[in-house]
């Protein structure tokens, strides 16, 4: 489980990440990365709509995605907010897989 200080609570953080932050695209996931100060903390939010399945397949993907961001934010340089929106073929892929994508896409948009 993330801290509370890692995660993207507020409905004006998620809109400012996603509307003004950089979006990345994966295959199975869109990223949003923002800027912060550099004295915060990372914060991870995810966005799993209901294209992606039904109730016990959205929470499926978002167990996923909250282990591979528990990884980001070890990984990531403070000051980032991250929004990670899954896509309707992320139930499809394995963890593996989708874990690679996310980093990869991290690894693109710091380049």
């Amino acid at each position: 489980m993330l801290k509370r200080a890692n995660r993207v609570v507020r409905a004006d953080d998620f809109r400012t990440t996603v509307r003004k932050g950089r979006r990345v695209g994966t295959p199975h996931a869109l990223l949003y990365i923002a800027r912060t100060d550099s004295g915060d903390p990372t914060r991870i939010g995810f966005i799993v709509a209901k294209t992606v399945g039904n109730a016990v397949t959205r929470n499926l993907v978002t167990r996923r995605l909250r282990s591979i961001g528990h990884d980001v934010v070890l990984a990531q340089p403070t000051g980032t907010d991250l929004i990670i929106r899954a896509l309707p073929g992320s139930p499809g892929v394995t963890w593996t897989t989708l874990q690679s994508e996310i980093l990869a896409g991290l690894e693109r948009s710091a380049g």
